[in-house]
């Protein structure tokens, strides 16, 4: 890849975030591009369906990006309304004067800021003459756009995008996602110093403003305390009553917080799976903090060296794992659950799709083996197939149905 790049042939299909990189051992830099063709084709097969599609996702993952590559290359008129813009907020200050002439393609960025908007386009793509198409962007989960949405049930359908994944920035740079994690601004910084900055910055932000524009008001102290004691509980099945008697609180209190960072999609919670089989089953979920990189700055880790040498190195690098897993397999959240007993029985991941059930299993390690956990699982949860996700390079069978696989290869068998 030369110093110089040109501008793609076909913008609706290619996606690129451009930053100079230092180069190791040239003088110069290295322009480094990153592709998303495979959300710009998803939204352009959505719209083609629907009339309105609702692109959501955690702050700063690259959602107006993307909005605005696809209606670069968009075959018909396009009117683009950001809600962070005053002028663009004032346009809409009567929606259903501003909306209802417009033809092709309307994109309304940040639309949880005028949640009446929902009623207005519930009309709008009810009309027997339908000349617009509306592309809806929101920080914010399915769940809590829904309290404000529930006037377009049946005529919406919502795409979930994050950041940067494995199969956009290539395998080698696998260790810089694990790190930095996958918001663009922070994977793409000039130095591991910029990028640290930059995500203690997006924390602050987020917790002061961000959260209270979601009407996820929470006082921000409290919550930067609880955010960060869950990234110490980074892949641990969650106990409120714990948390509930660090912070002097009832366990209903931490459990809102709990779901208020999780509806602002930073956090994922993996529920468990359970069903009746001879054995007692965990039944709370599992807690992940959503972006590595993000864990990683809450426990102020710095560098890549800061984090091997912390206690959590494994438990980070799983979350990071199973998020690839979960994106390159594009699991709903209802498909995905862990699975644990009170013997001590496990399974990191489990994937429900129908009848099919495959297990991934998550080991920091070179040379995984068959353990009595990955037996029960494979038999008790009636496995397909388990794959032991180490990080190595080679793939190597353990046993009928069980493979120890490096997370490159795995995620082109998933492909």
């Amino acid at each position: 890849m030369g110093d110089t790049a040109q501008e793609p042939p076909t913008a609706a299909y290619r996606f690129f975030l451009k930053i100079r990189l230092p180069r190791p051992r040239f003088q110069g830099r290295l322009l480094v591009m990153v592709e998303r063709r495979k959300e710009i084709a998803t939204l352009r097969t959505l719209l083609g369906r629907h009339r309105v599609v609702g692109l959501i996702g955690a702050r700063q993952v690259g959602k107006t990006t993307l909005a605005r590559c696809l209606a670069r290359d968009w075959p018909a008129r396009v009117e683009y309304f950001d809600l962070e813009n005053p002028e663009d907020q004032a346009r809409l200050a009567d929606p259903m004067l501003a909306l209802k002439p417009l033809r092709g393609l309307v994109v309304i960025d940040e639309v949880q800021r005028i949640p009446n908007l929902f009623t207005i386009l519930r009309v709008l793509v009810d009309r027997p003459r339908r000349p617009a198409r509306f592309l809806v962007l929101g920080s914010a989960s399915p769940e809590l756009l829904r309290q404000s949405s529930e006037s377009l049930a049946g005529r919406i359908v919502y795409h979930e995008v994050s950041g940067f994944s494995l199969e956009e920035v290539g395998v080698a740079n696998q260790s810089r996602l694990w790190i930095r994690g996958g918001l663009p601004r922070s994977f793409l910084a000039r130095s591991a110093a910029e990028s640290h900055e930059w995500r203690q910055g997006f924390i602050r932000t987020f917790l002061e403003r961000d959260m209270p524009q979601l009407g996820l008001g929470v006082n921000a102290t409290a919550m930067r305390r609880f955010w960060t004691m869950l990234a110490h509980y980074h892949g641990q099945i969650w106990n409120a009553s714990e948390f509930g008697r660090s912070f002097g609180v009832a366990d209903t209190t931490v459990r809102n917080y709990l779901d208020r960072l999780t509806s602002a999609m930073v956090v994922r919670q993996l529920p468990p799976w359970h069903e009746n089989v001879a054995k007692r089953q965990v039944k709370s979920p599992k807690v992940y903090i959503a972006d590595s990189g993000l864990f990683h700055a809450l426990l102020n880790l710095r560098a890549q060296a800061d984090v091997e040498a912390h206690p959590k190195v494994g438990a980070s690098w799983e979350g990071c794992v199973l998020e690839q897993v979960i994106r390159r397999l594009n699991a709903n959240r209802e498909e995905c659950f862990f699975w644990a007993t009170h013997a001590g029985a496990e399974l990191d991941l489990l994937v429900v799709r129908g009848r099919q059930r495959l297990g991934f299993e998550v080991k920091r390690t070179v040379a995984p083996s068959l353990t009595t956990s990955m037996r029960h699982a494979l038999q008790d949860l009636r496995l397909d197939r388990l794959d032991v996700i180490h990080a190595g390079d080679r793939t190597f069978a353990l046993a009928d149905r069980v493979r120890a696989v490096a997370i490159s290869r795995l995620l082109q068998d998933l492909g």
